[in-house]
């Protein structure tokens, strides 16, 4: 039997029942399988890490969930406050770490600033940039990453990165999850606490995390939902209407960067549904009215897709070894 045209409706949740066994799920992992008093949730002010603040507060109890912000000098203007606000609507208590002065000392904006310098030979200290990806939709052509830069007078320039550059700020910017990550941990330690990851299957599917860092903890209580029933849960929940509406972004560079124009290439609520449309066996033709495209470009996005799951499956690997070592049964 064939498969209908798809729509919208496909990514509905009851929120009441899917919260309910996330929170139960928790429990057990946490208590049970982890053997931990409780779990630290880093709060960037995004949507993921607020539900799963909200999920975690509700299963283990806010008085065993910590909340972390660790804002830096690139950070948006308005991140530590949204990120208070989260902690203050479920009642969790927080810990604010700058890792600024961390980032400085490893050589983070140094490294960065070195690479971009490789195409923009006169880019330097005030100056704001981000790196951004063309749209998957538009063409077959391969896809190469741009600098975006503006001086501290104004005058903006786009240039393309060279793959050494691109991998330079890449490396460069990946100590900021890193560390981040670090920070998680110690707190956790200092505990007995758990660390919650808090990506979407949109991100974890399509890899985009760093390794060691955002895509490093204990458990990941989200990463089944599709970022579209995320926001369904944070309506549920009770999330700050401000950060419901604020667009999903990287919060990693100097400039503000939405994920779409970074990563994925199209709003997270298409490309949630193409997602969905890959996973169950729908052909471009029966996604390109919900989603607004040719099925020329849903092919695109479908091949992207694949291209982006096995150029980042290392990042899923747990350590390579020669041979077994250890078996828990």
């Amino acid at each position: 039997m064939s498969l209908e045209r798809l729509t919208p409706d496909v990514l509905k949740i009851d929120c009441e029942k899917t919260a309910l066994m996330i929170q139960s799920v928790i429990r057990d992992q946490v208590f049970q399988t982890l053997k931990k008093q409780g779990a630290v949730v880093g709060i960037s002010g995004g949507i993921d890490s607020s539900v799963v603040a909200a999920l975690s507060a509700a299963a283990l109890g806010p008085e065993r969930t910590l909340g972390l912000f660790t804002p830096e000098q690139d950070s948006a203007e308005d991140t530590l406050d949204l990120s208070r606000a989260v902690a203050d609507c479920i009642g969790v208590e927080a810990v604010l770490e700058d890792i600024t002065p961390v980032l400085e000392a490893v050589g983070c904006y140094r490294r960065r600033d070195e690479a971009i310098r490789t195409v923009i030979p006169e880019y330097g200290p005030n100056w704001k940039s981000k790196i951004v990806l063309p749209s998957v939709i538009e063409s077959d052509q391969y896809r190469i990453f741009s600098v975006i830069a503006v001086s501290p007078d104004g005058k903006r320039m786009k240039k393309r990165l060279s793959l050494s550059a691109y991998l330079g700020v890449v490396a460069a910017t990946n100590f900021k999850q890193r560390t981040r990550k670090m920070l998680e941990y110690y707190h956790a330690d200092q505990r007995n606490y758990a660390v919650t990851g808090t990506p979407n299957r949109l991100e974890y599917d399509q890899g985009f995390f760093v390794k060691g860092g955002d895509g490093l903890a204990d458990f990941k209580p989200i990463a089944h939902l599709y970022k579209s029933q995320v926001y369904q849960l944070a309506a549920y929940l009770g999330i700050p209407e401000e950060i419901r509406r604020r667009p999903p972004t990287t919060d990693t560079y100097s400039m503000p960067q939405e994920q779409e124009e970074f990563y994925f290439s199209l709003p997270y609520h298409k490309m949630d549904l193409c997602l969905y449309a890959r996973n169950h066996g729908y052909s471009a033709a029966q996604v390109a009215d919900a989603v607004e495209l040719l099925p020329e470009q849903v092919e695109r996005v479908f091949k992207d897709i694949e291209n982006k799951r096995r150029t980042t499956r290392y990042q899923h690997m747990p350590p390579l070894l020669v041979s077994p070592v250890l078996e828990i049964a």
